[in-house]
């Protein structure tokens, strides 16, 4: 026993601290390998009397966002949800916590951290992550470098593949149909068609596309033969090669400026002659010509007379009407296009249904709370005319419910809707978990603490997270009411 407390304390005569790491892989195998990581970590943790109890580890090279960082997603839900078995978190330096290009992002996930109790220490940076303005100014100092870093190797792989393009080699992405990848060496010698999902293995290789199997040059002339000649439009001719079914894409795209864009002419032999390309792009204006708001909310009015009813399915179906996605990047949403036109869509739409679910919820909880008060010895009602509860004719509660909204970092928010009229003298949201399934907590405080703070966040300040609480007991206890013992004159 003995020997298991001495190999269990610290240097120094210090008590082992519990630790864990997180290890980040990076392009730059040298120096930031996870193995390296992990011996550097190690060294250090022997230093500092760190018994390493957990690692969280990002194998994928991403620093840039939260949604590529899987590992760093479950530190951070483990530390703010007290799982965590572990009072600091040793990270190689401070471009491993991540090279994100709004620096107060990452200093926002060490934050996060703090606030839940558990420290960030950078074992390889020359200062000591302690607070003090001299590693403050440092660690900005490096967050800022970090984020340099990959904006100047994101221009510099750029450019390069600029280059390549110039030169006519494929950067990437599937050949067309028609089309093959070939493979050639650094002087030009061929070295074979690459099949789907297969890719080059040397750095110095290159990629061109060349004339794929026959048949399939065949049936692109005659996509684009039969297109000129009919003036079928694309879903029409998807249709008719499918002999299936078809869809559009609905994923927005952010699409660059022709200026931007970087070609080459005549690189490769065409599949299609001159005449009868040029002879399509005519027919493909004819036909996508540029609608303006009226064209487009007649061509809309005109498929709701022929249906009876409207949907985005109806829309993308029908060969004369634009396609929905159009509708909804010219005015905003698809229903105000409907408005537009005097429709009123049905209301079984997700968030009709998610409201009413929480209105009721929101009812119970007033419903049960006014019970609960009633039990100890007070009076309690709700006023459905002013939506205000009244507590022994004294005081009055606003109760409203907050939908959970995740941002895309994470990050847990709600709306607390705290400027009704009249005003109350205490304010409730009911704060939900994400999903809108379950209630996390509630926000009880007096209104005039709460007014004009619109949204709240999981960490609001040490005044407004006071008011935080798991039940609705303070509430309750406002309704109790102490006996009055005998009385003598």
């Amino acid at each position: 026993m003995d020997e298991v407390a001495a190999a269990l304390k610290a240097p120094s005569g210090r008590r082992m601290v519990r630790a864990a790491q997180y290890l980040r892989m990076s392009t730059d195998h040298q120096t930031y390998s996870i193995d390296n990581q992990r011996d550097a970590i190690r060294d250090y943790a022997e230093i500092m009397g760190y018994d390493i109890v957990a690692t969280y580890e990002d194998a994928g090279r991403s620093g840039l966002n939260l949604g590529g960082r899987p590992g760093l997603q479950r530190l951070l839900a483990d530390v703010e949800n007290g799982r965590a078995d572990f009072e600091t978190v040793v990270v190689y330096d401070v471009s491993r916590w991540g090279r994100f290009q709004n620096i107060d992002e990452s200093a926002v996930y060490e934050y996060r951290c703090q606030m839940a109790g558990v420290r960030i220490e950078f074992c390889a940076e020359q200062f000591a992550n302690d607070g003090s303005i001299g590693s403050d100014v440092l660690k900005a100092i490096k967050r800022s470098m970090a984020a340099e870093q990959s904006r100047m190797l994101s221009q510099k792989v750029f450019i390069g593949q600029a280059r390549l393009v110039r030169l006519g080699f494929r950067q990437g992405g599937k050949a067309g149909f028609g089309l093959r990848r070939l493979l050639v060496s650094q002087h030009g010698r061929s070295k074979g068609i690459l099949s789907s999902y297969e890719y080059k293995s040397q750095q110095t290789d290159r990629v061109v596309l060349v004339l794929g199997p026959p048949a399939e040059i065949a049936t692109v002339r005659w996509i684009f033969s039969h297109f000129v000649r009919t003036h079928k439009t694309e879903l029409e001719m998807a249709r008719l090669l499918n002999n299936k079914h078809s869809a559009r894409l609905r994923s927005h795209q952010v699409h660059n400026p022709p200026e931007q864009w970087v070609r080459v002419e005549n690189i490769l032999e065409p599949i299609v002659d001159r005449k009868l390309f040029d002879r399509a792009q005519i027919v493909l204006k004819t036909i996508y010509r540029h609608m303006t708001n009226d064209e487009m909310l007649a061509a809309l009015r005109a498929l709701l007379a022929r249906r009876g009813a409207l949907s985005l399915a109806m829309i993308d179906a029908d060969s004369e009407c634009p396609p929905s996605q159009r509708y909804q990047w010219r005015f905003g949403t698809i229903v105000k296009a409907y408005e537009l036109i005097g429709y009123q869509p049905s209301n079984n739409y997700r968030y009709i249904g998610v409201n009413r679910r929480l209105e009721t919820m929101r009812l119970r909880v007033i419903g049960d709370l006014v019970g609960a008060m009633e039990r100890q010895g007070g009076a309690a009602a709700h006023d459905m005319a002013t939506d205000l509860l009244r507590i022994n004719e004294e005081i009055t509660v606003a109760i409203t419910i907050g939908r959970c909204r995740v941002s895309g970092f994470g990050y847990p928010r709600w709306f607390s809707k705290a400027g009704q009229r009249p005003p109350p003298d205490i304010f409730v949201l009911i704060r939900m978990n994400p999903g809108d399934l379950t209630i996390r907590d509630y926000l009880i405080a007096p209104a005039h603490e709460i007014a004009g703070k619109s949204e709240l966040h999981a960490i609001n300040g040490a005044l407004l997270d006071t008011y935080i609480f798991p039940a609705l007991n303070p509430i309750i206890r406002l309704a109790e009411r102490e006996p009055v013992g005998g009385a003598t004159w």
